[in-house]
């Protein structure tokens, strides 16, 4: 019989901690025992892993003395006060916040881009930003083929991102201009509905936002190499579910479209729909619910030398979040990496 693992889920009430235990399942994970904890009003909550029934559990310091992995997701200010508990605990943490990313002591993975990295990992290890985690996957085998140089993106990214409280706010801001009165935000600092907005986290002294320099940052330290060039603007659109990317890349050869498609369909993880006379390319509206990366709208930027423009797509929710965690997980499983107390 192969080895069990006793697994929990911080924050295992919201929208990625929802993923989380569901992927977990899909997935099959070897897990003996799901311990699903969130916040003392989440406290008593049944819950479902699988065909399973569980009831969610308080966080406290003493949650993680009987876990071999634990899986965060839930906010900054608890990974970095929980995180370091059950990692001295003697559980493996992967943490889905910002707190950890740009720790120089942390990995920050990508399965299908860097999953060599477990390898040194301390206890901790980052999952990316859900906008970063997408493109990272679409410019790994472009990059390996002919070196990417300088990044231009620009991302459309839906409410989802925020969490459920946004979803509901959108929800609510369609009905009211419906029916014809005033839409409220409290979410966001505007009205998201029929709306879009350049403005997603904090803005930073640079005139970034937080979100936007993420990209920047984490994109560098993903494809280890901190030459390539990135240039970011992060908008928030009135979606429901799954981020749209547009990427402009400039390379150090050529690389034609043509090639291009061919390797990025030979990708893992990687879903090339590219056929514009068929109206096909990708649609966060057909992405939502799924596993991949789609590429799409694959061609020259002729302003350029080796110029290309894509068009890339993923729930944001899955691969941008709960899958990427449990990808990790696996990738600990398969190097023998997960330490048992």
């Amino acid at each position: 019989m192969s080895r069990q693992y006793r697994v929990a889920v911080v924050g295992a009430t919201g929208a990625v901690g929802e993923e989380m235990r569901k992927t977990l399942a899909e997935r099959a994970f070897p897990v003996s025992e799901l311990t699903a904890l969130a916040s003392a009003r989440s406290a008593g909550k049944e819950l479902t892993f699988g065909d399973r029934t569980i009831v969610c559990q308080e966080l406290r310091e003493g949650s993680f003395r009987d876990i071999d992995l634990a899986l965060f997701s839930a906010g900054g200010s608890i990974s970095t006060r929980f995180a370091p508990i059950a990692r001295d605990s003697g559980c493996v943490v992967i943490d889905n916040s910002s707190a950890w990313r740009m720790d120089p002591a942390v990995p920050l993975i990508v399965p299908e881009v860097n999953p060599h990295d477990a390898a040194w990992h301390r206890g901790i290890i980052a999952n990316p930003n859900c906008s970063t985690i997408q493109m990272v996957v679409a410019l790994k085998p472009l990059h390996d083929a002919a070196r990417i140089k300088r990044v231009i993106v620009s991302t459309y990214q839906a409410v989802s991102g925020t969490g459920a409280k946004a979803m509901a706010e959108m929800r609510r801001q369609v009905e009211d201009l419906g029916s014809g009165h005033e839409a409220q935000a409290t979410v966001y600092p505007h009205q998201i509905a029929f709306n879009c907005l350049p403005h997603i986290d904090v803005f930073l002294d640079n005139g970034s936002t937080k979100e936007e320099q993420k990209m920047v940052d984490e994109t560098k330290k993903i494809m280890g190499d901190p030459t390539i060039a990135v240039s970011a603007t992060c908008v928030r659109v009135p979606v429901y579910n799954g981020h749209s990317e547009a990427v402009n890349l400039e390379f150090e050869r050529d690389i034609s479209p043509a090639q291009a498609r061919e390797i990025l369909a030979q990708a893992p993880g990687i879903v090339v729909e590219d056929d514009p006379a068929a109206r096909l390319y990708p649609l966060p509206i057909r992405a939502s619910g799924t596993d991949p990366v789609y590429v799409g709208r694959i061609r020259r930027d002729t302003t350029v030398a080796h110029g290309l423009n894509l068009w890339v797509v993923a729930d944001n929710l899955r691969k941008g979040a709960a899958l990427n965690a449990v990808q990790i997980a696996e990738v600990l499983l398969e190097k023998n990496l997960i330490r048992i107390p």
